[in-house]
């Protein structure tokens, strides 16, 4: 149990008047100045129950709040009732904690193996991984372990962009003026070439654009000529796509894509026709969601193709049946709400209550130099540049600040693509953000390798002083403000787990492996930790700790933790 919820159970009987234990533990605050103790409740939450005066509330609670082990001092100062901590009690209790269960610190049995199907990533065959694909891989690998964490089992499917009428853009694009042997030699950043090109010849030829449409349409009905191609440009792609993901350290459980599911949209439409829902507008079969204030549910085009929501449809219904999941979540950019409203809508109308277990995990846009990347346009930055020149900049800086550090390579790449993961998972995910490389890969600041450097910090403390003694009960408690500080953010930690799961956010993690690394780093500038008295186990433990926490933070956010830098 963390403080506030501590505090909270032993008010609640003083402090009923319609609050929930749960309720108390969310209005409690953490006073600003230290002086005025560690949690406060402020009373003027009660004055328009109580219809009193929030200070004489105040008072009263406090002149009838019971003698408790877990808080030394209790004031009533103005409309707060401020707790004081018992330090020593605390800080046995929660650094024998962390050390005690060590990784499984901060976990929960919420989701009892039950499955999380998570729809990441996602980039389209025959186009490189940009910057555009960073948000839903990282977000979503993310997800994945805080989920595992309050122990779902995960399940990550790469829901390939490897179906549509753009397939059919790029195989007129081949065959009208491609250079096979060009293709071969460097088949996605040619392939990219000709996606481009078809864009820019179609504003002056939009025949093009009805070639292209027929093509894919053969491709649909199995043209063996047409599917040997789309084949051979989705297995490139694969392989170009998996350099990246071994970079990133991110694995999937499902490649199934788009085209896996063109076999099985026919019982959408006929579980739609069943219960009357499909109607004929201009030729194209709709689903009208007017009564849910949506635009109507486009099922069939005119011409007979399939869209987006007939295969979203499809692929909703595969994973109910093949996971069961308890969860379902869509990591997915902001621009795509209204499509999965209207999906959860449709499912709603054909009765599937579990649509309610399906969530768009929406988020922001990176930019660069404040503006949108479009492959479209040729305004392509490639992901994996970007983890190259994250991995440049972090070997330049460990070159200036520890030369002799052995095996620099690996640590240099888990430091610079370690930035570039961490700098987008510290932002909440529905904000959009501007890239700077130079600014996220710095050892100061509110980056990755400030944190990752705390902890390598932290383990170079520890290999000097050899063994740490873990056993506290008979160690003296630490009571000094910043190591107390320390001692209540690694109890806040379970707290901020459970937080990022309810609010799908690795922000909260980020964030919080900040703040530890900043608290951290004040203490290790402000006490001698290895010197030799009678609290120097004490502190040794508590550095530990740390190490035990951080690192587990960074593996929720996908990052690695070298223990030298």
């Amino acid at each position: 149990m963390d403080n506030k919820a501590t505090i909270a159970h032993v008010l609640h009987p003083l402090v009923e008047d319609g609050f929930t234990e749960e309720d108390l533990r969310n209005v409690l605050e953490v006073p600003k100045d230290a002086s005025n103790g560690d949690i406060a409740f402020p009373a003027f939450q009660l004055a328009k129950v109580r219809h009193q005066n929030p200070k004489e509330i105040a008072e009263d609670i406090v002149s009838k709040l019971p003698e408790d082990d877990r808080y030394t001092a209790v004031k009533a100062v103005g409309p707060y009732v401020n707790f004081y901590l018992n330090r020593d009690a605390e800080f046995k209790a929660i650094v024998s904690e962390v050390l005690t269960q060590g990784s499984d610190y901060g976990s929960d049995d919420l989701g009892r193996g039950r499955n999380v199907t998570i729809d990441m990533s996602s980039p389209n065959i025959a186009k490189p991984m940009s910057m555009g694909h960073l948000r839903s891989t990282v977000i979503g690998n993310s997800l994945a372990e805080i989920v595992r964490k309050m122990n779902y089992t995960p399940v990550k499917i790469n829901h390939l962009g490897d179906w549509g009428t753009q397939f059919g853009k790029l195989i007129v694009a081949y065959r009208s003026w491609g250079n096979p042997e060009r293709v071969e030699a460097d088949p996605i950043n040619e392939l990219v070439k000709l996606y481009v090109e078809f864009h820019e010849r179609a504003e002056a030829e939009p025949e093009l654009n009805d070639e292209a449409r027929a093509t894919f349409r053969a491709l649909e009905e199995g043209d063996p000529e047409v599917t040997a191609l789309w084949q051979k440009f989705k297995t490139a792609s694969l392989e170009e796509f998996q350099t990246v993901y071994d970079r990133l350290n991110i694995q999937f459980d499902s490649y199934t894509g788009e085209s896996f599911y063109n076999d099985k949209m026919d019982e959408i439409v006929d579980d739609l026709t069943e219960k009357g829902l499909l109607k004929k507008n201009k030729g194209a079969m709709i689903v009208e969601l007017d009564d849910q204030e949506l635009p109507p549910a486009l099922i069939k085009k005119s011409d007979g193709a399939t869209l987006y929501i007939t295969r979203d449809l499809a692929t909703a219904y595969y994973r109910k049946r093949t996971y069961d999941f308890a969860q379902s979540l869509y990591v997915v950019g902001s621009e795509q709400s209204v499509h999965f409203e209207q999906l959860k809508a449709v499912l709603q109308k054909l009765g599937k209550d579990w649509q309610k277990d399906m969530h768009h995990i929406k988020f922001g846009l990176i930019t660069v130099n404040g503006k949108k990347l479009s492959t479209r346009k040729g305004k392509i930055i490639l992901l994996k540049d970007v983890l190259d020149r994250a991995v440049d900049l972090a070997h330049e800086q460990i070159e200036a600040k520890n030369p002799d550090l052995a095996d620099k390579d690996a640590i240099a790449e888990a430091v610079g693509t370690g930035a570039v993961v961490f700098h987008d998972l510290k932002n909440e995910r529905i904000n959009n953000f501007d890239f700077n490389i130079e600014e996220v890969v710095q050892f100061e600041g509110e980056t990755g390798p400030y944190v990752q450097y705390a902890n390598a910090r932290a383990h170079s403390i520890l290999r000097k002083a050899g063994d740490v003694d873990t056993d506290l009960t008979d160690i003296e408690a630490l009571d000094d403000d910043y190591s107390w500080r320390i001692v209540k953010r690694l109890g806040d930690y379970p707290t901020i787990t459970r937080r990022a799961f309810d609010r799908y956010e690795p922000s909260v993690i980020a964030k919080y492996a900040i703040d530890l690394a900043q608290d951290f780093n004040k203490y290790y500038g402000n006490t001698r930790i290895l010197n030799d008295d009678a609290q120097m186990s004490a502190r040794l433990a508590l550095v530990k700790a740390v190490t035990v926490v951080l690192e587990d933070a960074l593996s929720l956010l996908g990052v690695k933790a070298p223990q030298e830098m």
